[in-house]
């Protein structure tokens, strides 16, 4: 089945509404057999159909096909996300009664993880493990350049980009 999604507007939103309802179902139970949590699975497809709409995609030629894919990295992002507040959970279980954040602020705080992670995510991979050698590994950038097999400067490089995307993180 071929999905084709025309420039005018109303006709796009008549073909969203239609692979919504011929593959929502489909994408929900699939979703839901993979997490095993029924709420979950329905945030995550239609998260799924968000970014379809959002994307504004022009042709469709097996929309399971394409629901999976795009499914597959909102679900990735998620387990990402779970994962990152476990860890912090955890950081926090282990701290004295007194030190626990209160939940505003844990949320405020799990919140900045997430952007500061999907900021990283943006980085090339070279450029990333630099700046996590760096941040919270705590190498200088001498033994992070012979860490990763590359000169000085191209750490220095490295460390200058990942900052500059930390500031526009905070602009």
């Amino acid at each position: 089945m071929s999905e084709t999604l025309p420039a005018n507007n109303d006709n796009h939103l008549r073909v969203i509404e239609a692979l919504y309802s011929g593959h929502h179902g489909w994408l929900y139970n699939t979703l839901k057999k993979k997490l095993g949590n029924a709420m979950d699975a329905a945030d995550l497809a239609q998260d799924t159909f968000t970014r379809i709409l959002a994307s504004q995609v022009t042709a469709i030629e097996q929309p399971r096909a394409y629901l999976s894919c795009v499914a597959k990295g909102i679900l990735i992002n998620w387990y990402q996300r779970k994962a990152l507040e476990r860890a912090y959970l955890d950081a926090l279980a282990h701290l004295p009664a007194p030190e626990v954040p209160s939940p505003e602020l844990r949320f405020v705080v799990l919140e900045t993880l997430h952007e500061i992670d999907a900021m990283l995510d943006t980085l090339p991979p070279l450029v990333k493990r630099a700046f996590l050698l760096s941040q919270i590994g705590g190498l200088k950038y001498a033994d992070i350049a012979e860490q990763l097999d590359v000169s000085l400067i191209t750490v220095k490089r490295y460390m200058k980009q990942a900052f500059v995307q930390c500031l526009m993180l905070v602009e």
